[in-house]
């Protein structure tokens, strides 16, 4: 039977990447590494099955515009003026080190003033998917430093699209051949579409997108929303880029950031993200293919010193941008380990240059090699910031240096993480508001719980937010409203909704992101209390024990049987119905 190429190829990249992506993970390394790896073995440079080039290209166009809507969906302001006074000018001076590093080092192997410039543009920015992923292993994600970290990167994704933006504006005017008042006019003219492309989509867009999903989600349907969502990410970029010129990428920022002013957002990225990862894969799959050994073996000098840029050359320069701003050893040593990477934005930033013939094929080999050294060597850099915390604080002198800067600075960095909420006895999540979750929320403000709402009925949580109440619309098996509803802080979670496999799927999640909470359920039937314990719920409560023990006792009490004998049949009946739950 004749099998399609799309079809071949998405069989081959998928299991590839999987079986490598699994070996990386069980050495401690980023799933990333297994996914270039991937495409090396299926490429066209190494021995055996090919996969079709054209269409891995093009699936990872996919990958691309989902990743870039991520990106743009995720995008908060508040965040990074949270940590812009470290943030911006330490992405600004680290990007422009390692931009001229790259330049020259290119320049001295015979590469053009362009590409140099291009090659030290990429590995200038580093992967916030590894990053994260680090972050979240040393349990640094939600500590100020791992703050800085993200803003740090937050900032150089925004310097990458500005590229992505300006690239081919310049590539215009070096195609028509023409200078002085010509060139000006034509780079004028290109920024003018862009310049409308972003006020179209920033001006209407916020109108428009979130009411559009707000309808869609009163349709109650989350086929229709999940596809509501894709439909928008693939619209908006490739219009972006037939109508205006504006790369893929572009469009799928600017529509990530329209989404994400939605009240909806975090559904909307619970949707995305899915299916962002899988095409995701593809394009690092996609990106490996390229990877060209001889490459390695024509100019290993230039592999090598893009590689110690990469290492040592921009976490220098970071960490001294920290240290002079005056912040902690620790802060410093984790943002400068975070950088000693590149990953998804260096490679579209590449493709792109590549398709305007500012990059060189063998640019992008290099690009991928020292992807994998620096992915690969990534987590272990990161075991090595304990042990030099450790040699700096046992030097008094260079610790005192370090404390003298990082004193006054540091109180400024904890006062700008705290927020005024009024004060909580605890915190708690309770996913589902019909009966039973109103009353669970009503008995939390009575006793001091601070309680945030997570239901998919997007009236209710209108209603809610404009009474004041912490309420999110989204589906609660989702592990990114979990931790947009505040999974990490909450000291419990109440599971109020009817259906027993949803029911069972919250508790499998929550408890998996959140080991110490006390996640308390809502169940029909007894028979329910195997899958409920197999997921470590905390407790249960069973309505059909409950009906059958209140039923007895009213039949009890209609007949005439005394109180006491009643409370003990109702002891009797309860334990009858716990050993059936043994």
């Amino acid at each position: 039977m004749h099998v399609d190429d799309l079809i071949l190829t998405l069989a081959s990249a998928l299991s590839a990447a999987l079986l490598l992506g699994i070996v990386t993970q069980r050495l401690g390394a980023s799933p990333i590494l297994g996914y270039l790896l991937a495409g090396v073995v299926v490429g066209p440079y190494t021995p055996g099955f090919v996969a079709n080039a054209r269409f891995a290209t093009q699936l990872a166009e996919i990958g691309i515009i989902l990743l870039m809507f991520g990106v743009g969906l995720h995008f908060k302001l508040p965040d990074l003026l949270r940590v812009r006074r470290i943030a911006v000018p330490g992405a600004i001076v680290q990007s422009a080190v390692a931009t001229g590093l790259g330049t020259v080092v290119a320049l001295g192997f015979g590469w053009s003033l362009t590409a140099g410039l291009v090659l030290g543009m990429c590995i200038a920015v580093a992967s916030t998917v590894v990053l994260i992923r680090m972050l979240a292993a040393h349990d640094a994600f939600d500590t100020p430093h791992g703050h800085v970290a993200v803003g740090w990167l937050i900032v150089e994704d925004i310097f990458t699209v500005l590229i992505l933006l300006l690239i081919p504006v310049t590539v215009s005017v070096r195609e028509a051949g023409v200078a002085g008042f010509e060139a000006f006019a034509i780079v004028a003219f290109g920024i003018f579409k862009l310049a409308l492309l972003i006020a179209l989509v920033l001006a209407i867009g916020p109108r428009v997108v979130p009411w559009f999903l707000m309808k869609v989600a009163r349709m109650r349907s989350s086929e229709l929303f999940t596809l509501t969502v894709l439909a928008i990410a693939l619209a908006v970029a490739t219009g972006s880029a037939v109508v205006f010129g504006a790369s893929l990428a572009l469009g799928a920022f600017l529509a990530g950031m329209v989404v994400g002013q939605s009240r909806l957002s975090h559904q909307a990225a619970a949707d995305a993200l899915p299916m962002r990862d899988a095409f995701a894969v593809l394009f690092f799959v996609a990106v490996g293919m390229q990877f060209d050994y001889r490459a390695l073996i024509d100019a290993p000098g230039l592999v090598l010193s893009t590689l110690g840029i990469i290492l040592i050359g921009k976490p220098i320069a970071a960490l001294v941008v920290v240290v002079l701003l005056g912040y902690s050893i620790r802060t410093a040593l984790t943002v400068a380990i975070g950088l000693a990477q590149i990953g998804e934005f260096s490679f579209i930033l590449a493709d792109m240059a590549g398709q305007l013939d500012l990059f060189p094929p063998a640019g992008r080999s290099v690009l991928v090699a020292s992807a994998i050294l620096s992915i690969g060597l990534n987590p272990l850099l990161f075991r090595l910031i304990d042990p030099i915390e450790d040699a700096i604080r046992a030097r008094p002198k260079l610790l005192r240096w370090f404390d003298r800067r990082a004193e006054a600075h540091g109180r400024t960095l904890e006062a700008t993480q705290t927020g005024e909420e009024r004060p909580c006895g605890a915190r708690a999540i309770v996913v589902g508001y019909g009966p039973v979750g109103r009353t669970i929320v009503k008995l939390m403000d009575r006793f001091d719980v601070c309680s945030v709402i997570i239901d998919l009925n997007i009236d209710t949580i209108s209603e809610l937010r404009q009474a004041g109440r912490r309420a999110l619309y989204g589906d609660g098996k989702r592990s990114e409203v979990l931790l947009a509803a505040g999974l990490a802080q909450s000291d419990y979670v109440i599971v109020t909704t009817p259906d027993p496999q949803t029911r069972a799927a919250i508790v499998e999640v929550a408890r998996s992101l959140n080991p110490n909470a006390k996640i308390l359920v809502r169940a029909h039937y007894i028979a329910e209390h195997g899958t409920l314990e197999v997921h470590h719920a905390t407790a249960a409560c069973y309505e059909e024990e409950e009906v059958a023990v209140r039923l007895a006792e009213m039949t009890l009490g209609e007949i005439g049987v005394p109180v006491t004998k009643i409370a003990l049949e109702s002891r009797r009946i309860r334990a009858e119905l716990a050993s059936a739950k043994a």
